[in-house]
């Protein structure tokens, strides 16, 4: 919450003083790292981990913290990056980007008011009223609590960072910079399919007039299903820099005491979950693909409700800035992965994956082989009966099986598209594991899959 944070009196904005801010610290890094490769070349096997270990958390330590004072599309690139990062770079590297949090400081209203009376003007702005001491932080905007002059409806106003979208391009460039001087990727690795979604995710999350749609979209698709709570926009209000919304209480999925909600509503919860997600890929081909837990809550009746089964818990979802569409090719084609790894096909997987573009159908046959393994192995909790999701380590051996196979040495770069699905998919499945419930979730994904599958 902003209320623990500093007050940033500036934003460096000016992309001159950016790129300045950031050659320093790549160029700080370079020399670091050219002197503890040195120092390791004196070092035995176990004290080299350790020194590795130690440098790339002071690293960490350090790079967080300047990072944090630039905000902008800088903390959210580097977030993105260590998603593609795992198939190229060293772990250790990949565990500095996953670090930059987005809860981070926030700004003074000196800064950001400005924004505000520049999106409304004066006729539009007299009929607000904002708080100027912030509800909550991030990389790319600030969250006030705010009100209709004589209406007593609690609102929100999102507010975009000035420049920020306009720093976008130059902050891609320049982190591209930051990471070959620090020597976290490999020389002979062009990261230009990795930068270009890297930079168009970013610039549809900085453009609210597309949250705003994101929105109006979403509470269109669940208009009349209980088990959900979208705000609502003030399109009025509203513009790329600016986003006013009806603020929608709820309880900060990692925050709940779970422990007091009985199983059958913490069920009830879950399976929501999963039919969402579900929903959005196979059905809507729409998917959300940030499942930090802050743009998630969850509003639970304080007494149960007449219902044990929990009929009056709710999900609020909150912040579609990351929502992108899929082709419907690319669903088809991912339901035959999904279809063929649940009935034992794998020559379907294998299809899937080619029309897909994650895997050539040349590939060794030891590959393929670990490629099914895989698929085997995410597909294991809907293959009939309850399945344990609190006490399941599917994550890691879904890691191991990956490193067995050595699957990132032919997987370089996957298509732009899994990426982020993984990203949701694994939140899901992140989120089932906190709510530590048993259930069985392969009725939902049968419902959804075929829906996909009778895509022409």
């Amino acid at each position: 919450m902003a209320g623990t944070k500093r007050e940033l009196e500036r934003l460096r904005t000016k992309p001159i003083e950016r790129n300045w801010a950031m050659t320093r610290m790549g160029l700080g890094t370079g020399v670091r790292a050219a002197g503890h490769v040195m120092g390791n070349l004196f070092r035995d096997s176990a004290a080299r981990e350790d020194a590795d270990r130690a440098f790339y958390n002071a690293e960490a330590e350090r790079l967080v913290a300047q990072l944090g004072e630039l905000k902008g599309s800088v903390m959210k690139a580097g977030q993105m990056l260590s998603l593609y990062g795992q198939y190229f770079m060293p772990p250790e590297a990949v565990d500095i980007l996953a670090q930059l949090q987005d809860d981070t400081d926030h700004v003074g209203w000196h800064i950001v008011g400005p924004v505000v009376d520049r999106a409304l003007g004066p006729e539009r702005m007299a009929e607000l009223e904002i708080e100027t001491r912030p509800l909550a932080a991030a990389s790319l905007g600030q969250v006030h609590h705010a009100r209709k002059r004589g209406d007593e409806r609690p609102l929100v106003a999102k507010i975009r960072y000035p420049g920020v979208d306009e720093a976008i391009d130059s902050d891609i460039r320049t982190i591209a910079r930051l990471l070959s001087l620090s020597r976290l990727v490999p020389k002979d690795l062009s990261l230009d399919p990795v930068l270009t979604e890297v930079r168009e995710m970013l610039h549809r999350e900085v453009d609210y007039v597309h949250e705003c749609e994101m929105l109006q979209r979403f509470r269109s698709l669940l208009d009349g299903d209980a088990r959900f709570v979208v705000p609502e926009p003030l399109p009025r209000y509203s513009s790329s820099e600016l986003l006013v919304m009806t603020y929608e209480e709820g309880v900060p999925v990692k925050a709940a005491d779970l422990a007091e909600v009985p199983e059958a509503r913490r069920v009830r919860l879950a399976q929501a979950a999963l039919w969402l997600f579900l929903q959005e890929l196979f059905v809507w081909h729409l998917v959300q693909t940030d499942p930090h837990f802050g743009n998630y809550r969850l509003r639970l009746d304080p007494e149960g409700g007449a219902d044990p089964d929990g009929a009056q818990d709710q999900w609020v979802l909150l912040d579609f800035g990351a929502t992108r569409s899929f082709p419907p090719t690319f669903v088809r084609d991912y339901a035959r992965i999904v279809r063929g790894a649940l009935e034992g096909e794998r020559e379907q997987v294998i299809r899937g994956a080619v029309g897909i573009g994650l895997m050539r159908a040349h590939f060794p046959e030891n590959v393929k082989a670990g490629f099914y393994e895989l698929t085997q192995l995410i597909t294991e909790p809907f293959r009939g009966g309850d399945y344990d999701w609190g006490a399941s380590d599917l994550p890691a051996r879904v890691s191991q099986s990956i490193a067995r196979n050595a699957l990132t040495r032919h997987f370089k770069i996957p298509p732009r598209e899994i990426v982020f699905l993984h990203r949701r998919l694994a939140g899901v499945f992140i989120t089932l594991a906190r709510l530590d419930v048993r259930f069985d979730g392969r009725p939902l994904l049968e419902e959804a899959l075929s829906r996909a599958e009778a895509i022409e």
